[in-house]
């Protein structure tokens, strides 16, 4: 009796994980990228607003868009977050496949309608950690995984940025930046957003790195279009830009 009990179990064991479908293997893309913005209160509301526009069109660019359809599987995975102080960080649009120019405007036209997330402090670290912890997540599979951090300030809240940068690299994950040019120095803080060096300096010695790795400079808000459209194409060409400053 016992035997013939166990035997049934087995078959409704076996029946029942024949109705499991098979998991879904990761949908291959040529790159990973989070887009990780800055939004912290040195980010005022007409600089968040040719924020979001910069990425938004930049994401739909034709040069772009053929930078993409240049890839082995013509198509990338990009996730946008915002990010301020420690522990603000948000998604505002999930890891979404771009493949065309349909993909690409709808992408954009939900940054330009969803509201700001955060306006805090500066924790760039935060910012890396959040990013690398949702590329660990992603539905995507891609040998390249990259991070694009735009901001106009250094780190100011959260741990060491030069640890959280290096255990992102640890794990094969490039940084790239784009910094935002300040012409008004912050009068409480003016180091913050004008370092010594100057900002492009301060990132490429504590936030970027990786192969390939690169800053590029917008000289305020307003060339930040220009700047992300051709930010994104090195990164997904997996090309160094050439000239490193955008005029």
């Amino acid at each position: 009796m016992r035997r013939h009990l166990r035997c049934a179990v087995i078959l409704v064991a076996l029946f029942a994980a024949a109705l499991v479908p098979p998991a879904r293997a990761a949908e291959k893309v040529d790159l990973l990228l989070v887009l990780a913005a800055d939004v912290s209160r040195s980010v005022d509301s007409a600089k968040f607003k040719l924020q979001r526009e910069g990425y938004a069109a930049a994401i739909s660019n034709g040069r772009v868009l053929e930078a993409i359809r240049s890839g082995r599987n013509g198509r990338i995975a990009v996730l946008f977050m915002e990010w301020s102080g420690n522990g603000n960080q948000k998604v505002v649009i999930d890891w979404t496949a771009i493949d065309g120019p349909k993909a690409a405007q709808a992408f954009g036209d939900q940054l330009l309608e969803l509201p700001r997330a955060f306006a805090d402090r500066t924790s760039i670290s935060g910012g890396i950690e959040a990013a690398v912890a949702q590329i660990a997540r992603a539905p995507f599979s891609a040998e390249r995984q990259t991070i694009d951090v735009s901001g106009d300030g250094t780190n100011n809240a959260g741990r060491d940025v030069t640890q959280a940068r290096d255990d992102a690299l640890r794990l094969g994950i490039a940084i790239n930046g784009l910094v935002i040019l300040s012409d008004t120095p912050m009068p409480w803080n003016p180091e913050h957003t004008n370092p010594p060096g100057g900002l492009a300096k301060y990132y490429r010695d504590n936030v970027t790195g990786g192969p390939g790795s690169f800053v590029l400079e917008a000289k305020d808000f307003h060339s930040f279009g220009e700047a992300i459209i051709k930010k994104m194409i090195a990164e997904i060409a997996d090309a160094t830009p050439a000239d490193h400053r955008i005029r």
